[in-house]
């Protein structure tokens, strides 16, 4: 009895240890999505404009899903490649603002520019929830269908943007033709 005593905290020690190891070499960036292959949640809001908004207004093309706050400095960073996006017409992207105050929302496009189709408005982060969403700023990929295909965390970038969403976009088109 007395040598389990000993051993208990030497275990429990080690195994902490080797958990605390393993974490170091994880990616945060790399964070798991049920919704992956499956159809977009169900939603009924209103867009940031007051609008009525439901997945039947969704772009019938793949599209971006991002998730953005007034509050969130990342969001301002990735912001350029969005209005690159939307004034290129290379794809829509909807935006949702999670978890935001409506008038910092609208001053926040209005002072940025407004690279979204409609922004759904998430007052309370329930939609987000249903998406599995973290915090802004997250981008999902989702095809013609209403299917999410990929979803990134953090900021999209251009250099994420070349290296990660185009050949994804790029597979997504070949497999529709």
């Amino acid at each position: 009895m007395g040598r389990l005593k000993f051993f208990t905290p030497a275990i429990f020690f080690i195994a902490i240890a080797i958990l605390l190891w393993r974490g170091l070499y994880l990616d945060p960036r790399t964070l798991p999505s049920m919704l992956i292959d499956k159809s977009m949640p169900a939603f009924k809001l209103s867009t940031v404009d007051g609008d009525p908004v439901s997945n039947s207004e969704l772009p019938d093309q793949i599209f971006l899903l991002n998730v953005w706050g007034s509050y969130c400095l990342p969001c301002l960073v990735e912001h350029p490649t969005f209005m690159r996006l939307s004034e290129e017409g290379e794809i829509p992207v909807v935006g949702v603002n999670y978890k935001d105050q409506n008038e910092l929302a609208h001053d926040w496009l209005e002072t940025n520019g407004d690279p979204f189709a409609f922004s759904i408005e998430d007052l309370d982060g329930r939609f987000g929830i249903d998406l599995g969403v973290y915090g802004a700023p997250e981008t999902y990929l989702v095809d013609a269908h209403g299917v999410i295909r990929y979803r990134h965390v953090s900021v999209l970038d251009e250099t994420v943007w070349e290296e990660e969403f185009i050949p994804a976009i790029t597979e997504l088109r070949a497999e529709s033709d």
